[in-house]
């Protein structure tokens, strides 16, 4: 495990955040904002995740997730938000959006992948891990500045991870839909859990409202 990143600082760097955006909230531009400074990437693509193979839960329409992420990162010119995966059938592997992005990059890139604790605790159950182990850096938000123990199956693997420090913020999709589920105005939530054109997004389109399905 190493936390130099192996490619020059020549190359373009690009952090990759990936996730269901259902809906996309102030945590996720925060985590964004962190990396973009403490990495000084050149890019971060927001990837909104097509078909998630490890949930089981039904998704809001993949049209409206992709536009609340767009809406959520219109205001700085060095997020790009990529339907790679909205685009392609069957469950969405992130090995496999990787190595797409790097066989399409036209310069040297060194890549980033954006995650939380969560998902570092579990990357060894992702599919193709040790493939993506050798791609690219991990880039973990903390909550501090202390990376969190490998999981077992990592421990003694040769790895790039770099530790992202995450001011603790109480924001999660599953409690703002929630709270919509119960009846909330979505234009309360704003400007504390989602930005504003999100909220009127929500509004809008009646996402998440009491007693109905994702749309």
């Amino acid at each position: 495990m190493s936390s130099s990143p192996s490619v020059e600082r020549s190359a373009r760097r690009v952090g990759l955040m990936g996730g269901s955006f259902d809906p996309v909230h102030r945590a996720h531009l925060e985590l964004a904002e962190v990396a973009l400074r403490h990495l000084q990437l050149d890019e971060v693509r927001w990837i909104p995740v097509g078909q998630p193979w490890q949930k089981a839960r039904q998704l809001a329409a993949r049209t409206h997730r992709q536009a609340m992420v767009e809406l959520a990162t219109a205001h700085e010119p060095r997020f790009k938000v990529d339907p790679i995966e909205l685009d392609r059938e069957g469950p969405s592997y992130t090995r496999d959006t990787v190595t797409a992005l790097q066989k399409a990059a036209t310069e040297p890139t060194e890549w980033f992948l954006i995650i939380g604790q969560d998902q570092y605790a579990n990357f060894p159950t992702w599919q193709g891990w040790h493939d993506l182990l050798q791609a690219l850096t991990l880039a973990v938000a903390c909550r501090g500045h202390d990376l969190p123990a490998a999981p077992a199956a990592m421990q003694g693997l040769d790895y790039r991870v770099v530790v992202l420090p995450l001011p603790p913020l109480a924001i999660s999709s599953t409690d703002i839909r929630a709270r919509l589920a119960r009846g909330e105005d979505p234009i309360s939530l704003a400007p504390e859990l989602v930005s504003a054109p999100v909220a009127r997004y929500i509004a809008t389109h009646q996402l998440y409202a009491p007693g109905g399905a994702p749309r």
